[in-house]
Order: C-alpha cells, then structure tokens, then sequence
C-alpha cells in the first residue's frame, strides 16, 4: 500500500474518534470532513464544516481535529480550512450515522 494511503487512513482513523458532544456519531461518519489531502513532504489539508454556523462546540471539535491529525505518525504540518460551503445537511451522513441517528 502506497505510503499516503496508508497516512490518509491513519487520519481517517483518528478522525472516526473526534465527535460533537452533542451528537453520538463521529465527524467523519456525520459527514463534515469534505477533504483530507497529503502532499509529497506530508503535509496535510483538511477541509470540513460543522453542523451549523454557530454551533457552541465549534473551538473544541476544531481543537480535537488538530490534535488528533497532528499526532499521526508522520504527519509534518496540517492546515485545517473551516467552511461552510456547501452547507452540511442529513445527506453528507453515512448509512450508519443515519442508522444510529434514526433516519433510516
């Protein structure tokens, strides 16, 4: 397996364990991660929203993504783009969330 695969999984994996405390499904299953890039020296972009603009758990989840994405092996540096287009709706969610959150 190709080296950035296997980083890009790795950060896939950490992000699975990042969750809004206010909703019992992990950020990338609820469909907020919208980009996740790795360059040649391992540099990191990720792209994401949240659930709305003014979400009152913005700073902790922005936070949690941080720490988690920069503490994968061999990750150098991680430039994380907040926005809010397209607006995140029900569909981004995968069939589990949907399943766990009831909406199937």
């Amino acid at each position: 397996m190709n080296e950035f695969l296997q980083t890009e999984e790795a950060i896939v994996a950490v992000l699975k364990t990042v969750f809004d405390p206010e909703i019992p499904v992990n950020i990338y299953d609820l469909g907020l991660i919208y980009n996740i890039e790795v360059d040649d020296d391992k540099n990191v972009l990720i792209d994401m929203t949240l659930t709305s603009p003014g979400c009152p758990m913005a700073d902790y989840i922005v936070e949690d993504v941080r720490m988690k994405t920069e503490g994968v092996k061999d990750v150098k540096s991680l430039q994380l783009n907040l926005t809010f287009d397209p607006p995140w709706n029900k569909d981004m969610m995968s069939e589990e969330a949907k399943l766990e959150l009831g909406f199937l």
